[in-house]
């Protein structure tokens, strides 16, 4: 995705690739991806399970469990690049500069700590206040992510909120510093749909009002239809298609793309059974010659089963498929 001219993005990444050695061999669950996020702006990063996704968000925030490493390419932070740090900066980047939502929150906070008292330490760490003001930026953060009577429950442990609650305690540390790019990890799998448009609302006003990008990270194609401003389609770590969101979910040019919309009810309507693509992710220790989706591919010829894979200037610069028809402009 390219980056409008004269505004750098909040978030840059150019030939990412992610490798974790084995016995077996070295696995790549993230190959060569790019993409950028500017302010204000929210990117949806979807796919199925095993795609790479929460793979790439942990790469950018630098929580890569050992032995996985970035391997190649690099990842700008409103133009520094912060793949290379050393640990303890980038410490300073992750909290500060750079918030995490996960998907569960029970994971996210200390269940032996008032949430105040978990919003109050980030605030000390990441900002120069002292405790009275962190005590209120606390409280007035759980304010602005609509938690009732914030100055009460600020002394709460986390298993005395619901599912809803708790997630918007999470994005309220998330956003407590200040930060200038949020990556959400599947932030509404866990919750009733009611709950869940209530958190894509909350998502995208906090957006818009503070100028905060957000790459969010979801199997849901609903979730991205009422959230994104672009979309990137991922398949076996690589990607398979990016643009605006109403573009790819209107026209999907890659046949992967394709499947996902045509299995999903939001672009089944008035169908009577929804469409499924045959077959499931490879496993990154037998990855398949050529394009990664060509054993599932309805259009697949000689071609796609030979290196080298297709990539994003094959199918014109919006889908990485050699035969992928109606590219955008």
């Amino acid at each position: 995705m390219n980056k409008q001219a004269g505004r750098e993005p909040v978030l840059s990444v150019a030939n990412l690739s992610v490798e974790i050695p084995t016995r077996q061999g070295t696995l790549t669950p993230v190959d060569k991806l790019s993409f950028d996020i500017e302010q204000g702006r929210i990117l949806g990063v979807v796919g199925e399970s095993g795609a790479g996704k929460s793979m790439t968000g942990n790469a950018v925030i630098g929580l890569l469990d050992p032995p996985a490493h970035i391997a190649g390419g690099e990842i700008r932070l409103k133009g520094r690049r912060i793949d290379n740090l050393a640990r303890e900066a980038l410490r300073k980047v992750r909290g500060k500069e750079i918030g995490m939502v996960f998907q569960d929150p029970l994971t996210s906070l200390n269940p032996l700590l008032p949430i105040g008292e978990q919003l109050t330490e980030t605030i000390l760490e990441h900002l120069p206040v002292g405790k009275t003001e962190a005590q209120n930026r606390a409280v007035a953060a759980l304010e602005e992510v609509g938690i009732p009577a914030a100055a009460q429950r600020i002394n709460s442990y986390p298993h005395e909120f619901s599912g809803g609650m708790r997630q918007r305690v999470v994005i309220a540390l998330a956003l407590c510093a200040e930060p200038s790019l949020v990556i959400a990890d599947e932030p509404t799998t866990a919750l009733d749909v009611s709950v869940q448009a209530q958190i894509i609302a909350l998502l995208k006003r906090l957006c818009r009002e503070r100028g905060t990008a957000i790459m969010l990270i979801t199997h849901d194609m609903g979730v991205i239809a009422e959230t994104a401003d672009e979309v990137a389609v991922m398949y076996a770590g690589r990607l398979a298609e990016i643009g605006p969101v109403r573009d790819v979910l209107t026209a999907p040019i890659h046949p992967y793309t394709q499947g996902l919309m045509a299995s999903t009810p939001l672009a089944a309507k008035g169908k009577k059974r929804l469409s499924q693509i045959p077959g499931a992710m490879p496993r990154l220790t037998d990855l398949p010659d050529g394009c990664a989706f060509n054993p599932r591919c309805p259009i697949a010829k000689d071609k796609c089963r030979r290196p080298p894979a297709p990539n994003l200037d094959s199918g014109g610069g919006n889908a990485a498929c050699w035969y992928a028809s109606g590219a955008r402009s």
